[in-house]
């Protein structure tokens, strides 16, 4: 379940950030690093809520530094889908 949006997907679907044992908050791209984990869908709105109003922090039971922030908001820009190119012909010619 997404911490942020409280919506239900498969395990694969979500995107884990983990707490490690050391204390250092990072994302978990194969799901399997070792600490306390909690899971976001890969809506950016859904990371912005969670960094910014402090939904992730809670669900790891830890504060998150600006450079943890920093790593996991560009973590969460490269999940987001590129926009739509425009219509027409990728040269710019018309058929």
């Amino acid at each position: 379940m997404c911490v942020a949006c409280r919506g239900h997907d498969a395990k694969r679907g979500l995107h884990r950030v983990v707490r490690t044992p050391e204390g250092a908050v990072a994302p978990d791209p194969t799901g399997k690093r070792n600490g306390r984990g909690a899971y976001l869908c890969a809506d950016p709105a859904c990371w912005d809520k969670a960094l910014a109003g402090g939904i992730l922090a809670r669900a790891l039971k830890t504060e998150i530094d600006d450079e943890a922030v920093a790593v996991l908001r560009h973590y969460a820009a490269a999940l987001a889908p590129e926009p739509p190119a425009a219509s027409g012909a990728a040269d710019g010619t018309k058929e």
